[in-house]
């Protein structure tokens, strides 16, 4: 059983299937191509917990698998384990890695785990003016729970200055009673993601995300615009020794946790800055990323649901092996995505035995020749290439089997953007070093 009904879940299900299993679907909008690939579909409520429960002791259900981050905040995979059900995601305390900024880092900080950032949890609106007051220079402003990857706001980027943070730190007070406030971070940002049983740690390909609205990496956060991969499972602009630092840091977590008696086994992924001083951590989740998850799924090479049975039975050993291709996700999004979303329809030609690229179906309904988009991401393009840009131009090449009003952004992948980011990393060292 899966449950949720993305971008993310589409590439999770194709490789459920791939395997050879069945598979039963369970995601609150119908997702065409989800459907098409499930024996049976469910349309409901994912927090629901209860009813999902219900419905696997029902279905005879052998393992089941959460994507989105929502559900993993409620005591679905406690009960469902608590019925002899296997499940290959992260209990909710265990998940706090990421519904609680706040429990990650002070979990870091407890276990003298490295990348740990200077942070501040403040709970007061006289705490929050104080802070403000005694420090200068600029931070990160965050809610503690999950925000979709929108809730996250730094000075010089998405806020002008102090007035402009104590503003938004209000905000976040009023509904969550706390906020927390970080150090701001230059540098390049990357993710790695792993299985993990609680004790073994498996990574998968190094992979980026575009947050922002617009090219050029400009305009307000969103869920992630897209995502780029290379064929070594490095980044052009990421050392492997940094690599190997994020595994460590990631290893340490899974290690730490176990040790509390909090074992987490499911995907774990880092997002980290590469910086002068090696990476940082910005956050951890309990899942996979979306884009991030169509990257290195699509390259995956191996049965998928024997590592999700050996994630949940605690024997996870050498089983994840990806091809070392690069890939590139481009998502397609209605007009206006980030500020004043205009959902309409898309007509999608599509040749179903294309194998590269790929399209993977997100926050639509509809046929799989024929969706209704959202006010979210609709579509998302994923192909294989030998290099990045490569891979970036196979996604601008089959465009055209899209029609209809929406917004792509075309700079991901490129040549010009990699080398930029390149020349990001240089001056940072070089203003480092003198």
């Amino acid at each position: 059983m899966l449950i949720g009904g993305g971008g993310r879940e589409d590439a999770i299900a194709r490789k459920i299937v791939e395997a050879g299993s069945t598979l039963i679907s369970v995601m609150k909008h119908k997702n065409p191509s989800i459907y098409r690939l499930s024996a049976e579909t469910h349309i409901m409520d994912e927090l629901d917990y209860s009813s999902i429960v219900a419905l696997a002791k029902k279905s005879n259900i052998d393992l089941v698998f959460v994507g989105p981050d929502p559900v993993l905040n409620t005591p679905l995979v406690n009960f469902l384990e608590n019925t002899g059900i296997k499940v290959a995601s992260p209990s909710q305390s265990a998940a706090q890695l990421e519904t609680s900024k706040y429990f990650m880092r002070e979990l870091l900080k407890n276990n003298n785990i490295p990348g740990n950032l200077n942070y501040q949890l403040i709970d007061s609106d006289d705490a929050l003016l104080k802070f403000f007051e005694d420090n200068d220079g600029e931070f990160a402003v965050k809610p503690l729970g999950l925000t979709g990857g929108k809730g996250v706001k730094v000075m010089g980027e998405h806020l002008s200055g102090k007035n402009e943070a104590i503003t938004y730190a209000r905000e976040i007070l009023k509904r969550e009673s706390s906020v927390l406030i970080e150090e701001k971070l230059y540098g390049e940002e990357f993710s790695l993601q792993a299985f993990t049983d609680g004790k073994y740690v498996l990574p998968m390909p190094l992979a980026q995300d575009y947050k922002r609205a617009f090219e050029g990496d400009v305009g307000p956060n969103t869920g992630g615009m897209g995502s780029i991969s290379d064929f070594d499972h490095l980044l052009p602009f990421i050392k492997g020794s940094s690599r190997d630092s994020a595994l460590e840091i990631l290893k340490s977590i899974i290690s730490a946790m176990r040790k509390s008696n909090n074992t987490f086994r499911g995907v774990i992924y880092g997002q980290f800055m590469e910086t002068p001083d090696g990476p940082r951590v910005i956050e951890i989740n309990a899942r996979f990323a979306d884009p991030e998850s169509m990257n290195v799924l699509t390259i995956f090479d191996g049965d998928f649901t024997d590592v999700l049975f050996s994630i949940a039975d605690g024997n996870l050993r050498n089983q994840a092996k990806f091809f070392k291709k690069s890939t590139v996700v481009k998502y397609i999004v209605p007009k206006g995505y980030g500020v004043s979303p205009q959902p309409g329809s898309l007509d999608i030609e599509w040749d179903p035995n294309l194998e590269n690229p790929l399209l993977y179906y997100s926050s639509v309904s509809g046929t799989m020749d024929k969706v209704e988009m959202t006010s979210s991401r609709a579509l998302a393009i994923t192909a294989i290439g030998d290099s990045i840009p490569e891979a970036s131009e196979i996604v601008e090449k089959n465009l055209h089997r899209i029609r209809g009003e929406y917004y792509v952004r075309h700079d991901i992948g490129t040549k010009d953007l990699i080398q930029r980011k390149i020349e990001n990393i240089r001056k940072l060292s070089s203003a480092h070093k003198s």
